[in-house]
């Protein structure tokens, strides 16, 4: 029995663990970027979800047996009582979402009816029509404000 260090080289190294891919679907969602002319310009409506505190589009998952944009029509109309007129959809935004998930979502740029009325609900309690110009500070995400400069050229 010597006391020299035994090779250790040819031990199983540790592999890295395997990370869970439960709850890791993708998760689909639809939305619009909602717009209505306003003295020479345009303002473009954000909603604050109480539930996440932040400001973003109108925006949601699909039904089933639901298209892609009869799901961004009927959640826009759901969470800010807006219809209008739909244009061109915009490039997809794609992130993970809270729970990790990844998330893709596409949006329409859609031109309110003037007849708008918005009512605070659970999932939006409340609206804004900003200018362009502001939607860079008030929007919570950066895959939110990457449709800004599409729904700005989708309106050249």
């Amino acid at each position: 029995m010597t006391d020299e260090p035994k090779d250790v080289s040819s031990t199983r190294t540790q592999q890295p663990k395997k990370t869970a891919q439960k709850n890791k679907k993708t998760v689909y969602a639809a939305g619009c970027v909602v717009w209505r002319p306003a003295a020479g310009s345009i303002q473009v409506l954000v909603a604050h979800r109480p539930r996440y505190d932040d400001w973003s589009f109108p925006k949601g998952k699909r039904d089933p047996g639901e298209s892609d944009l009869e799901c961004a029509l009927r959640e826009v109309e759901e969470e800010t009582a807006v219809t209008g007129t739909v244009g061109v959809e915009l490039e997809p935004a794609r992130y993970n979402d809270h729970k990790g998930r990844k998330k893709i979502v596409r949006y329409w740029v859609l031109e309110c009816d003037l007849d708008h009325r918005f009512v605070p609900n659970d999932e939006v309690d409340e609206v804004q029509w900003l200018p362009v110009s502001d939607l860079d500070s008030v929007l919570s995400y950066k895959h939110d404000r990457g449709l800004v400069p599409q729904l700005v050229a989708a309106l050249a």
